[in-house]
């Protein structure tokens, strides 16, 4: 009877790091595995002077910049004992009470609170209209005229880059204290900053579509509406209410400088030390945030899950 001879255990080769190479001679093998290693420390070296640049970088600008970490740390206890001020004194035995002398003001308050909802909500609505119509104009694969993209982002640009702050400042001196200067400055943010995400998402489509309607004669119009906006909307959509979760932020300090809602109050009460007020509209702000946060986030998360079904 023919024995049948089994193999034995493989000569042991030098240990991998990476992956195994099995079937392979051994200059090869050799040859891959110090290809391998070079390779995993050329990258580490560019990870850790990476590193040392971006720390390097840093401590510069924060040397031109004067911040000065001492001064920051020796007065942070300042800033903690604020907190600590602004908290509301609460007793168990008198809690009704004490919730009614904090929240004394919760109708002006909310009031003012829903005026600032109102100045983000229009704001955005008019921004969002902006960046509507400059998306398509700033989108390379839309528009073929240089000179057309390149003005309609250097408007956006322009846009976006001034402060909210600014522009309402600016809108006070012209048109007076109220709603309306904030309204027009988170417009003018909303449209710039807008328009560039939509122009990107306008530059990711599938253009067999657009290419479709073209070689039919199709106008530029007719192209948007039948072959990039089914592909677009739920991410417009998306986007547009993020930025009115910013724009609910944003127009809370727009009363800083007389743009109407409920931040002029919340600055009256900054600078007259009435502490309580202060943490009292705080918490406002904050609670009505959170929950604009909860509901314009589920409502984000069913508009991409239908675009994508």
């Amino acid at each position: 009877m023919a024995t049948t001879t089994l193999p034995g255990p493989a000569p042991a080769g030098p240990a991998l790091s990476g992956p195994t190479l099995p079937g392979l001679d051994p200059a090869t093998r050799a040859r891959l595995e110090r290809d391998y290693r070079d390779a995993t420390a050329a990258r580490r070296r560019r990870t850790l002077s990476g590193a040392a640049i971006l720390f390097a970088v840093l401590l510069v600008s924060g040397y031109f910049a004067e911040i000065d970490l001492s001064k920051f740390f020796a007065n942070f206890s300042r800033f903690t004992k604020y907190i600590v001020d602004i908290a509301p004194t609460l007793h168990w035995s008198s809690l009704p009470a004490d919730f009614a002398e904090w929240f004394w003001g919760w109708k002006r308050w909310l009031r003012l609170l829903g005026e600032t909802l109102l100045i983000a909500y229009v704001g955005t609505i008019l921004g969002a209209l902006g960046a509507f119509v400059l998306s398509f104009l700033a989108a390379s694969n839309l528009v073929s005229s240089p000179w057309i993209r390149a003005g309609a982002k250097r408007f956006l640009e322009v846009s976006r880059t001034v402060p909210e702050i600014v522009f309402a400042l600016i809108f006070v001196v012209a048109f007076g204290l109220g709603p309306i200067p904030g309204v027009l400055a988170l417009a003018i943010h909303t449209m710039g900053a807008l328009g560039k995400l939509f122009a990107e998402v306008v530059e990711n489509i599938d253009l067999k579509p657009v290419e479709g309607l073209t070689s039919a004669g199709a106008g530029f119009v007719q192209i948007v509406r039948f072959a990039v906006l089914p592909q677009i909307l739920s991410n417009f959509t998306s986007y547009t209410l993020l930025r009115f979760e910013i724009n609910v932020r944003e127009a809370g300090i727009m009363g800083f400088v007389g743009a109407g809602g409920i931040g002029q109050d919340l600055l009256e009460a900054v600078r007259k030390f009435y502490y309580s007020d202060v943490s009292a509209i705080l918490v406002m702000i904050i609670v009505t945030v959170m929950i604009i946060d909860f509901l314009t986030e589920r409502l984000r998360h069913v508009l991409i899950g239908r675009e994508f079904r």
